[in-house]
Parts: C-alpha cells; structure tokens; sequence
C-alpha cells in the first residue's frame, strides 16, 4: 500500500491536466499520476517533462525503455519495472532479454541477448544509479555506441529522468497499480 491514500480518480483535479494525462493513457490514471495530483504543480510539471523525454529525443523508444526497466531493477522498484517492461517488449525488446535484465550486472556484459549498444546503455544507467558518475570507459563505450552527441546527451538525460521516478515511487511505496475506476 502507497505511504499516502491517491487522489481518486474521479475527483483529479485540475481538469485539464487531468483530461491531457487520460488521453495519453488511452484514459485511465497510473497510480503515480494519481499520487502526484496531490499536487497539480508537480503533475504538470512531470507530465510535460516526460512528453518531451518520450516524444522528443533521439533516443529510440526501446533503448529509453531499457534505461527505464534497468534504473527500475536498480533502484528496487517493481512498478517501474510492471509499467515499462511491457513497453520495451512493444519497441522491440525481447522477453529473454527482459528477463535477463532481472540481474542487470550479468546483462551489461551479456553480448547473447544485447548488443553493445545496449550493453553500453545497460552500463551507464547502473553507473549513473548506483555511482551517479560515468567512469571514462563506460562514457567512451556509450559515445562510441550512440551516432550523435545531442542522443548522448539525451541518454544521460533519460537515465537522470527515470532515477527520478525510481525515487519517487520508492519514496511513497506505489506499487501494484489498483483499478481505475474511471
């Protein structure tokens, strides 16, 4: 159970952020939309942040959603891992590869189901989860893997970005989504 009750789905608040964040969900709320409606500065905030990150960079949708499962797995929290597993399996992942990213260690040196490029993202994002700093050689192996600076940039970014929701979903302990009954 959540550290606080979520705002109920019928009564989310303002409307308009409320109606945007349904839209991008096929209309339903995720529970840490609901959580952070608790405070609606916060929601919008959240909310155009992330559509800029999924929607704006060069960063293919599989390799983001591989960041996000990675730093989920590394920070311990099980609903990242349920909301963007799925997602990664959607852009191209593949199940074993899912499932290998269970010890993400071992799979950041698992050239049978990763290439190097996502050996390469699978490294930084533990380095930057767990160290917050690159070492030289996992910055120069992602720089190598990656064809543009502005999407090295951008996957340092992303893996910042989803740290973030680890800690916040960690934080107030939101798990298991419940049923939306809206």
């Amino acid at each position: 159970m959540a550290r606080l009750p979520y705002t109920p789905a019928d009564i989310c608040q303002p409307a308009e952020l409320v109606a945007a964040m349904r839209a991008r969900r096929g209309g339903a709320l995720l529970e840490v939309e609901r959580m952070m409606l608790h405070s609606p500065a916060l929601a919008a905030a959240w909310s155009g942040f992330f559509s800029h990150i999924k929607s704006d960079t060069q960063i293919s949708t599989r390799l983001r959603e591989l960041v996000a499962c990675t730093v989920g797995i590394a920070n311990g929290a099980a609903y990242q891992l349920e909301q963007h597993g799925p997602v990664f399996l959607a852009a191209g992942g593949t199940p074993a590869q899912l499932a290998a990213l269970r010890d993400p260690d071992r799979a950041a040196m698992d050239a049978q189901h990763f290439d190097e490029t996502e050996r390469a993202v699978i490294s930084i994002a533990l380095e930057m989860t767990r160290n917050v700093k690159i070492s030289d050689e996992t910055f120069e192996r992602a720089r190598a893997a990656l064809e543009t600076r502005p999407a090295l940039v951008e996957l340092i970014g992303v893996v910042a970005a989803y740290n973030l929701v680890s800690r916040f979903l960690v934080a107030l302990e939101i798990g298991k989504p419940e049923a939306d009954p809206a």
